[in-house]
């Protein structure tokens, strides 16, 4: 396990590091794009249970494609729901978890998980920590609630 923590660590900041330099919001100077922690601008979602975000490329609330940090507070937890497209997701502090078909995986910092779209889950950060994520999609981001069978 210590193992896989020492290899998925340094790739998950590979992703975000790449991810960022995509970004089209952030300053650019000479082709580098910059997104330092300071400069975020964080917004909390309404109806979320204080779930914030802060845009690094896109908008998630607005249409197309998105890069963007999200900030879960520890010990909240989503309803059964999916989203229209696949959702990659780096966790970068806290621990994450999903429930897909009765199967809870736990995501540590430094984990990364990307969940088709349409897949039915459960979702939400553990206690003790609050969960920062790097998620980002081709298209919008939506959250569909659905009942549970």
């Amino acid at each position: 396990m210590k193992k896989l923590l020492v290899v998925a660590a340094p790739f998950s900041a590979m992703l975000l590091l790449s991810s960022a330099a995509l970004a089209g919001e952030s300053s650019s100077v000479n082709g580098v794009i910059s997104a330092p922690a300071a400069d975020l601008k964080w917004v909390e979602l309404p109806r979320s249970g204080g779930v914030k975000y802060a845009n690094v490329r896109g908008d998630l609330t607005g249409k197309g494609p998105y890069e963007a940090f999200v900030l879960f507070p520890a010990g909240a937890n989503n309803p059964y729901h999916n989203h229209s497209a696949a959702i990659p997701t780096v966790v970068i502090q806290g621990t994450f978890y999903a429930v897909v078909e009765g199967k809870r995986t736990e995501y540590p910092a430094g984990s990364f998980y990307d969940l088709p779209g349409k897949m039915n889950h459960y979702s939400g950060c553990l206690p003790g920590m609050d969960c920062l994520l790097f998620q980002y999609q081709k298209d919008h981001f939506d959250l569909v609630p659905q009942t549970e069978k």
